[in-house]
C-alpha cells in the first residue's frame, strides 16, 4: 500500500473536518451513515458535507460500501494516513515526506524531515496486510464482518504501543532510536545511519559485539521486557562509532515486546538468544564455548564464564517497565489490549528454529539488494507489491484520476450530481 501525499495540499479545512468525522464515526459503525458524518463534522449545510464526501471518495480517502441498506462510507488506510500526517504537520514533527526506505510485513518505512530539514524515519503500521496473502490461513482471530476496521484499529494500537516502548527504553538509556511523535498508526523516530546486521560479514571486535547484544537481551529482561523478535533484521549496525565504549548498534521494532511474567517468557527469551547465536555461528564463524575457569559473568562469550544467557540463571528483575507500559503478559494488563495481543501473537510465532530458515530469508533479501538505493539500507523489504485490482476497480481508478486531474488543473464548469459527485462530460 503506497503512501501518496500529492493531493494533501488540495484538501480544505472542511475536507479534513469531514474526514475526521468519518474516523470518529468508525468507532461505533463499520460503515458510517452519511447523516452521522454530517452531524459529527459540524458542517452547516448538507450540500457542503456531500461535496467534501465526494472529494474524499475520489481521492480514495474514504470508500462507499455497496449492498448495504443505507448510504454510508468507511475510512480507508489512505484516509487515516492523511489524518495522521496532518496531525504531525501541525505539531511540526513532520514537514516533508521523502522516499520509501523499506516495506515490511507489517509496516511501511519512509524517510521524512522536520521543518528544519533534520532527517527522520516514519514508520506506518499496516497490521494485517500479510494475513490476506501468505499467511491468511494462520490468522483467523478477527471476525470477517469487521476485518478492515479491526486491522486499522489494531495498527493504531501497535503504533502507540511501540511508541510507548521506545520512549520508555530511550529514557532508560537503552540503544533504541529516539522517538519523536506518534499519531494514530504512525511513529516518527530517529534516523540511524547504518545498515541491518544481516549484512554484516566482518567487524573489528566480533566478541564484544556478541557480548553486548546478549547483554542487551538480559538488561531488557531485567527491566521486565522481552523483545520477542531480536534478530539480525531488527538490529542496526552504525556506520560510524565516535565513542569506543559505544556498542555500535541500535535495536528497532518493538510492538511485539512481552513481560517477563508472560507464560511463555522463557521460550521467547531463549529464542531471542538463539537467533543471535545462530547468526554469529553461520555468518561470522563465531561460536563461543562456556569456560568454567573464568569468573566474569557480566558478559557472554570469549573471556566470560557463560557462552550465552539463560532466563532462569541470568534474569534478575531490577525495574518494572513491563508494568509501566502494560506489556503483554503483565498480570494487570488492560483488557482493551486483548485484540492487539491476539494480532501480534502470530508475529512472535515466526519460525527461527533452523539454519534453513535463516538461509531462505537471506536468499530472499540478497536477491533484492540490487534494487536498493543508499537510503534503502536502513530497512529491508520483506513484502512484495500487492496484487493488481480487478477490472472494475481499475476502471473506477481511471475515472477518479481524470476527475482529480481536472480538479488540479482548474477545469471550468465541472458539474456535480445531486449527491455531490463530479461528472466528466
Amino acid at each position: 500500500m503506497k503512501l501518496d501525499t500529492s493531493h494533501m495540499r488540495y484538501l480544505t479545512t472542511d475536507d479534513f473536518r469531514v474526514l475526521q468525522a468519518v474516523e470518529q464515526g468508525s468507532r461505533s459503525h463499520e460503515v458510517v451513515p452519511t447523516s452521522l458524518i454530517h452531524q459529527l463534522s459540524g458542517m452547516r449545510s448538507q450540500s457542503g458535507t456531500n461535496r467534501a464526501i465526494s472529494d474524499l471518495a475520489k481521492l480514495s480517502l474514504i470508500s462507499k460500501m455497496r449492498n448495504i441498506k443505507y448510504d454510508g462510507y468507511r475510512l480507508t488506510y489512505n484516509g487515516i494516513d492523511y489524518l495522521a500526517l496532518k496531525t504531525m504537520l501541525n505539531r511540526d514533527t513532520v514537514y516533508s515526506v521523502g522516499n520509501t526506505i523499506g516495506v515490511g510485513k507489517e509496516s511501511d518505512i519512509y524517510k521524512v524531515s522536520d521543518k528544519n530539514g533534520n532527517p527522520r524515519v516514519m514508520k506506518i503500521h499496516r497490521l494485517g496486510r500479510t494475513s490476506f496473502h501468505s499467511v491468511r490461513n494462520n490468522r483467523d482471530y478477527l471476525k470477517k464482518s469487521n476485518q478492515g476496521a479491526n486491522w486499522m484499529h489494531l495498527s493504531r494500537l501497535a503504533a502507540n504501543k511501540e511508541y510507548q516502548f521506545m520512549s520508555m527504553l530511550y529514557s532508560k538509556g537503552f540503544k533504541v532510536p529516539e522517538p519523536f511523535d506518534n499519531s494514530r498508526h504512525i511513529v516518527v523516530m530517529e534516523l540511524i545511519e547504518g545498515y541491518p546486521m544481516r549484512r554484516l560479514r566482518k567487524h573489528k571486535n566480533i566478541p564484544k559485539l556478541y557480548s553486548d547484544l546478549m547483554r542487551f537481551i538480559v538488561d531488557l529482561a531485567n527491566s521486565g521486557l522481552i523483545h520477542c523478535d531480536f534478530n539480525e533484521f531488527n538490529i542496526m549496525i552504525k556506520d560510524e562509532v565516535e565513542d569506543e565504549k559505544d556498542c555500535g548498534f541500535v535495536v528497532i521494532d518493538f510492538p511485539q515486546c512481552i513481560s517477563i511474567q508472560h507464560q511463555d517468557a522463557d521460550y521467547y527469551f531463549q529464542r531471542d538468544v538463539d537467533c543471535i547465536r545462530r547468526f554469529f555461528k553461520k555468518k561470522l564463524k563465531y561460536e563461543p564455548k562456556p569456560d568454567s575457569s573464568m569468573l566474569d559473568t557480566e558478559g557472554f562469550g570469549d573471556g566470560y564464564k557463560y557462552a550465552y544467557p539463560d532466563f532462569k540463571r541470568d534474569v534478575k528483575r531490577s525495574d518494572n517497565l513491563d508494568e509501566l507500559v502494560q506489556a503483554s503478559g503483565f498480570s494487570k494488563k488492560h483488557p482493551g489490549d486483548r485484540g492487539l495481543e491476539t494480532a501480534v501473537e502470530s508475529m512472535r510465532n515466526a519460525v527461527y528454529n533452523s539454519d534453513d530458515d535463516i538461509s531462505d530469508n537471506e536468499a530472499e533479501y540478497e536477491s533484492e539488494e540490487g534494487d536498493y538505493s543508499e537510503d534503502d539500507e536502513y530497512y529491508d523489504s520483506e513484502f512484495d507489491d500487492e496484487g493488481s485490482e480487478d477490472n472494475s476497480e481499475d476502471a473506477q481508478e481511471e475515472e477518479n484520476e481524470r476527475i482529480i486531474e481536472a480538479l488540479s488543473s482548474g477545469v471550468e464548469n465541472l458539474k456535480m450530481d445531486k449527491l455531490g459527485n463530479y461528472i466528466l462530460e
